[in-house]
């Protein structure tokens, strides 16, 4: 908004001349909460694919599945015990306080963000640090790596696979599909329930003594293809941490941040379609 009152470029942007009176800020906020509840980010994710289908960038039969951590507007300081919990004692520093972790057990069971409630205090694999943050999840058609599906979960250890099948089962199953995946995903139970509803499992085997992924599998020369395609996926995930801004979220909650998640993807696939039209054409 104060760009607005002496940026040309802005105004040029939103059609206002030199001499145009600037909107009241709440109408911006108006506005926010109106794209929020009528699901205009998904709406706009669906006709950004209709272009892709349109000009058949789409196979409709071989995906990939994979998922990411998206930082949360929080930080550890934030990570607090919920009520009835062990009081702290007053702050040094009420603007920045001092704040020592050393010997606490700290869960999400026990304590809360109080700047974002929904983030969730985790880590994806052994050896990191955790952070608050949320889990983002993208199905990706793997002919020209374009994202299919997005959406955005609670961060916790089953969020991949639950996301992954709500996912998988969205795909038209009128062809044979096929889904990638990476070693996260190698369990008897995630396996099983997409041979259940008619879905090819391609995924990474974890090793030959307790693979979920046997000879059926990996005997076909297309499971060695989607497991180069598969790595697409990482693509788009660096796309949107780096240029999407999706590292860590200038929002807080679920539905804002998961808007943006979305949003982000759907530019993401724009990006990419203007790219192979130019090639092709």
């Amino acid at each position: 908004m104060e760009q607005l009152d002496y940026n040309l470029l802005f105004r040029w942007f939103v059609g206002l001349s030199m001499n145009d009176p600037v909107w009241d800020p709440t109408v911006f906020t108006k506005n926010r909460d109106r794209l929020l509840t009528g699901e205009i980010h998904t709406r706009f994710f669906q006709r950004v694919l209709e272009q892709a289908k349109a000009l058949e960038l789409l196979s409709g039969e071989h995906f990939t599945v994979d998922g990411t951590l998206v930082e949360a507007w929080a930080s550890h300081k934030s990570f607090k015990p919920k009520e009835g919990g062990k009081e702290e004692p007053p702050p040094d520093d009420p603007g920045n306080p001092t704040v020592d972790f050393t010997g606490q057990k700290r869960s999400n069971q026990t304590h809360a963000s109080s700047t974002d409630p929904d983030a969730r205090l985790y880590r994806k694999s052994f050896g990191t640090e955790s952070k608050l943050c949320f889990s983002g999840h993208l199905l990706m058609d793997n002919r020209h790596g374009l994202a299919v599906d997005a959406r955005l979960t609670e961060a916790n250890p089953q969020a991949e696979w639950e996301a992954a099948l709500e996912m998988a089962s969205r795909i038209p199953n009128k062809r044979r599909v096929t889904l990638g995946g990476d070693k996260a995903y190698d369990t008897r139970d995630f396996v099983e329930t997409l041979r259940f509803i008619e879905i090819t499992p391609h995924i990474a085997g974890k090793n030959a003594s307790y693979s979920s992924i046997d000879g059926r599998t990996t005997r076909h020369p297309g499971y060695a293809l989607s497991q180069r395609k598969r790595k697409r996926v990482e693509e788009i995930f660096g796309w949107l941490k780096t240029v999407g801004l999706m590292r860590k979220t200038r929002h807080r909650g679920f539905a804002r941040v998961g808007w943006m998640f979305t949003f982000a993807t759907a530019v993401y696939n724009l990006v990419r379609i203007r790219n192979l039209a130019a090639e092709t054409g």
